[in-house]
């Protein structure tokens, strides 16, 4: 579950570039990538990763983990480039 600092939102700060949020959450967006994967329902994903109780609010549950797998899905096909430009140059 998040901690307190990196609470997430119902709905991702939404940018073509990459946001604060995006770069606070990246934990986040690979565990959601992660459970996507694994064949995590709703549920799962909103209580385990968001720290949401999916049964007492369904549909933010619901529509924070679609924002965030959103999110995922432009950060794999657009925003990761972004993420990796000055790789080269950081790495040891």
């Amino acid at each position: 579950m998040p901690n307190k600092a990196s609470a997430v939102s119902t709905h991702v700060p939404w940018s073509d570039r990459l946001t604060a949020y995006d770069r606070e959450h990246l934990t986040t967006y690979l565990r959601l990538l992660d459970a996507w994967d694994d064949e995590a329902s709703v549920e799962e994903m909103a209580q385990e990763i968001l720290g949401i109780d999916p049964w007492e609010e369904p549909v933010r549950a619901r529509d924070a983990v679609r924002s965030h797998l959103d999110r995922v899905v432009w950060l794999l096909t657009t925003g990761s480039k972004e993420l990796f430009k000055s790789w080269p140059q950081k790495c040891p």
